[in-house]
């Protein structure tokens, strides 16, 4: 069994021999040694939308064009492709130490596209330790971390994407409001209020339209999500997909398969057609009865999205702190000192108190 160091994907100097290193904002590799850089060659091509039925027909779930390495975290079950030579390994999500020796060899779909990171380590650690400084009460353990270079890594998560045409027909009813006077008895005597009223009529009909890039996260597990505010790249800037970009970077592998990510995205698509249905319908409420919702021509892509991660425990608890590889917004779960806010209520409880005895 290879040892990880021998990724594939892991590029050499050509000047020095050392790892280079994607170089974010770039298209780029680094090397942090010499200072050679390399150019990424770009193809002139777009990246290819999979039809989705062959996929599913042919190859089901299990379907894989390619190879990779991957470290398998045997505490939250993250699958990780590691390219940088750390000195030593543990998992982005949890901590947990992991094991160069445990590397093994798995099939994946080989990603269509990728979305570079824009922001470099330097940048994310000073948004992380800003964003943790203002944070009220937060355990100076914390404050630390924030200031070790080795806290947080960046990491391309998986995705899927679906594209389809859809096609629906419905059946329901159009509410309009309208308001009656109402007349009413007080102690004072009889008052009028309005009162709103709901005319319902028929409604039927058909919607259709091209749904662009349902995005499905492929290794969604409930202690794990990517938190929603921080979720969100401008899927515009995607380019196909150069294991070059990987350099320097954890990769995690999908962890729910294509057909489950399929199914997920058919829920999205029932959500798209239930708006367009009351947009359709009109009026100032609207009520489906019945929605035969219909995909055509779908397409898929396995795409690569940047966040950086750090992982920290207190009290016994685990807190992931996301940061968007490209537009740098932050988000995650927080600890808080019980110390601090002790004393501070301490505090406030002895100047109430001196404010009390020098008023009497």
């Amino acid at each position: 069994m290879e040892d990880i160091q021998t990724s594939e994907f892991k590029k050499s100097c050509a000047n020095c021999g050392a790892e280079l290193k994607f170089k974010p904002g770039s298209h780029k590799l680094n090397c942090e040694y010499c200072g050679y850089e390399e150019f990424i060659e770009q193809t002139k091509s777009s990246f290819e939308e999979l039809e989705l039925e062959h996929y599913l027909k042919i190859v089901g779930e299990n379907a894989y064009t390619e190879t990779i390495e991957l470290l398998h975290c045997k505490n939250c079950g993250a699958n990780q492709h590691v390219e940088e030579n750390y000195k030593s390994l543990s998992c982005v999500y949890c901590g947990e130490p992991l094991i160069r020796e445990d590397v093994e060899k798995e099939g994946w779909i080989l990603p269509g596209a990728v979305l570079p990171f824009t922001l470099d380590d330097t940048k994310a650690r000073s948004t992380f330790k800003s964003w943790v400084n203002g944070l009220w009460f937060a355990p100076n353990k914390l404050k630390r971390a924030a200031l070790d270079p080795e806290s947080i890594h960046g990491l391309y998560i998986p995705y899927w994407t679906f594209d389809a045409n859809l096609f629906a027909t419905y059946q329901g009813k159009r509410g309009d409001y309208y308001y009656e006077t109402q007349r009413y008895r007080t102690k004072n005597g009889t008052r009028t209020r309005q009162v709103r009223k709901t005319k319902w009529s028929s409604a039927s009909g058909t919607v259709n339209g091209f749904i662009d890039d349902i995005l499905i996260n492929a290794s969604e597990k409930k202690r794990r999500e990517i938190p929603s505010k921080i979720a969100r790249w401008n899927l515009n800037e995607l380019v196909v997909f150069n294991s070059k970009y990987l350099s320097g970077f954890v990769t995690e592998k999908y962890t729910i398969s294509l057909k489950e990510g399929h199914h997920q995205s058919f829920q999205e698509a029932k959500q798209i057609a239930n708006t367009w249905i009351r947009q359709d319908i009109g009026g100032d409420t609207q009520r489906i009865h019945h929605a035969d919702i219909k995909l055509s021509n779908e397409t898929f892509k396995h795409i690569l999205l940047p966040v950086y991660i750090s992982s920290y425990s207190y009290g016994g608890k685990e807190y992931s702190f996301y940061i968007n590889g490209q537009s740098g917004s932050i988000s995650g779960t927080r600890p808080y000192s019980f110390w601090k806010i002790f004393f501070l209520v301490l505090f406030v409880i002895v100047v109430i108190g001196a404010i009390a005895i020098f008023v009497q």
